[in-house]
């Protein structure tokens, strides 16, 4: 069986895309959860992981690190990861990709935190334009392929790449058009979306990097998750 290497669901948003993708479309897998070491300490994911970052996933005597690989690699097994229809896969891959490698005043500056919620301090316009873009590709897809997701009527790869930000819209209260906001919504009640968001706020462990990055950007209005152990 497919074993897919994560670390807490309260932060790493990395590690969600694959596992809702396996989840949402009933790929069976092992999940192994390997939380963040403090950061003094040596990484407790170069034990599975070439790079010692995660998600990682092991098949057998293959391992396929980096979420976007991960997608692909599971694609080779499983139409389903990418819509059928020529064009919509090419939307889908190339949105894909644009949150993989962009979107970075969004990740530093609202960090993945599921079980917080908080007012950010202020809007950089560098993080307001990455907004915009978001909500107008969004919207682009919902639109040219009917929805309810992305790229149409299934959920696919490009939905698993976005999940992360539906908890940073849920965690910062972020401005989008209703259609997106609305989007953002359908991903959060899906059902491995609710599970992982169930589980992260049952961790018992604080990641102190983490923490600080909110603090930095935003003031906590609440702290959903059970107290730290």
């Amino acid at each position: 069986m497919l074993k897919l290497f994560i670390a807490n669901k309260n932060y790493s948003s990395w590690s969600l895309r694959p596992w809702v993708l396996m989840r949402e479309l009933g790929i069976p897998f092992e999940e192994t959860l390997v939380p963040f070491a403090a950061h003094d300490e040596p990484s407790p994911f170069r034990s599975f992981s070439p790079t010692g970052k995660v998600p990682c996933l092991v098949d057998g005597d293959t391992v396929v690190w980096d979420s976007l690989a991960i997608a692909e690699y599971l694609a080779e097994h499983e139409p389903k990861v990418w819509p059928a229809d020529a064009k919509a896969r090419a939307w889908a891959r190339a949105a894909a990709a644009e949150m993989h490698s962009g979107y970075g005043q969004l990740r530093s500056l609202c960090g993945m935190n599921c079980g917080l919620r908080v007012q950010l301090l202020q809007t950089p316009t560098a993080l307001q334009q990455e907004l915009v873009r978001l909500d107008a590709l969004w919207s682009e897809g919902l639109t040219r392929f009917g929805g309810p997701f992305l790229a149409g009527a299934a959920f696919t790869a490009v939905d698993a790449f976005f999940a992360p930000v539906a908890f940073r819209v849920q965690t910062y209260q972020l401005g989008l058009s209703a259609p997106a906001y609305q989007y953002a919504q359908r991903l959060l009640s899906l059902p491995a979306m609710q599970d992982w968001y169930a589980a992260a706020l049952r961790e018992p462990w604080r990641d102190q990097a983490h923490e600080d990055e909110v603090q930095v950007s935003g003031r906590v209005l609440q702290d959903l998750r059970q107290p730290a152990a």
